[in-house]
């Protein structure tokens, strides 16, 4: 997925995604380094975005557990 692409997954799909790929909020905290669940919980809330390469960091952790087929219907269809 190219990185404009990022900037448009919606709140919802942010949150089905890290879902999808068997991760808590807490959990992907302690994967990623300089993330807290803050930030997530406002991604997810749609109250903030993230700068590119955090937003890239994100959906690489949850791309490594999904297929891609799994997350383009996530980002599509919400």
């Amino acid at each position: 997925m190219e990185e404009g692409q990022l900037g448009d997954i919606s709140p919802p799909a942010w949150r089905l995604l890290r879902v999808a790929a068997g991760y808590t909020q807490r959990e992907v905290e302690r994967e990623i380094d300089d993330f807290v669940q803050a930030h997530i919980s406002m991604l997810e809330g749609g109250n903030r975005s993230l700068s590119a390469p955090r937003r890239r960091m994100l959906f690489n952790l949850y791309a490594e557990e999904l297929t891609e087929v799994q997350a383009q219907v996530l980002i599509e269809h919400f």
